[in-house]
C-alpha cells in the first residue's frame, strides 16, 4: 500500500489546474449526472467492456473521493470555462502494473466533446506530476484497441514502453503503458531552449 506524503496531499488540495479552456477540480456528489452521461454510454465505454450500471457508476465516483482522501490525487472533473459544463474527467491515480504501483494520467470525456483537443489539454496534469510532485515518470495505461487515447498519449510526449494483458469484466484486454519521464521532459526543454537561442 502506498502511503501518501502529507506535503503532496496538501499540495494537491491547494492546486486548481487551469488551462486556456478548462479547469480541473475535485469531483463531488453533485457531478453524478454528468458522470452518468459518460460512464453509462456504450460508445464512450467501449474500451471498458461497455456501459456501467448505476452501482458501477456509484462505485467509480466513491473510488475517486476515496483517492482524494487517501492520496490527495485522483480523477478530477474537467470543466469547460466558457459555460461551466463538466465535459469529462482527467487526473492522476496510482495503478498496479507488473507487481508495482505506477502513477497514471487517466482521461475520459463525454463523447459530445471528442476530437476537440480537450483530452490533451487536460492532460497538462502531467506537469503537476513531474514538476510539482517530482515524480520520476508518469504514464498512460491504454487498451490496444483504443487508438484515440493512444494518439493523445503520443501528443503529450509519451512513448510506448511495455504491455500487459488485464482481465476486466470477463474479458482479457491487452494494454500498453505509454511513459513520459521527468528526465526526458528536461531534455526536451533544454533542446527547445537551445533552438530558441540559435534563432
Amino acid at each position: 500500500m502506498i502511503r501518501p506524503d502529507e506535503k503532496i496531499r496538501e499540495l494537491c488540495r491547494a492546486v486548481i489546474l487551469e488551462t486556456d479552456r478548462l479547469v480541473l477540480r475535485p469531483l463531488t456528489l453533485d457531478d453524478r449526472p454528468a458522470l452518468c452521461a459518460i460512464l453509462q454510454d456504450d460508445r464512450t465505454m467501449i474500451h471498458y467492456g461497455g456501459a456501467f450500471d448505476e452501482a458501477m457508476t456509484d462505485a467509480w465516483l466513491k473510488r475517486q473521493l476515496d483517492r482524494y482522501e487517501a492520496f490527495g490525487i485522483g480523477l478530477w472533473a474537467v470543466i469547460r470555462k466558457s459555460d461551466g459544463v463538466m465535459i469529462g474527467q482527467c487526473g492522476l491515480t496510482w495503478q498496479p502494473w507488473k507487481n508495482r504501483q505506477v502513477l497514471e494520467i487517466g482521461y475520459l470525456f463525454n463523447r459530445k466533446y471528442w476530437h476537440l483537443g480537450y483530452a490533451a489539454e487536460a492532460a497538462a496534469c502531467r506537469d503537476l506530476a513531474l514538476d510539482r510532485l517530482q515524480a520520476e515518470e508518469v504514464c498512460c495505461i491504454i487498451r490496444d484497441s483504443n487508438e484515440p487515447s493512444q494518439k493523445t498519449a503520443l501528443r503529450i510526449g509519451m512513448k510506448p514502453q511495455d504491455g500487459e494483458v488485464r482481465h476486466y469484466r470477463g474479458q482479457d484486454m491487452l494494454h500498453t503503458r505509454y511513459v513520459l519521464s521527468r528526465r526526458l521532459c528536461e531534455g526536451q526543454e533544454a533542446q527547445r531552449e537551445r533552438k530558441d537561442h540559435e534563432t
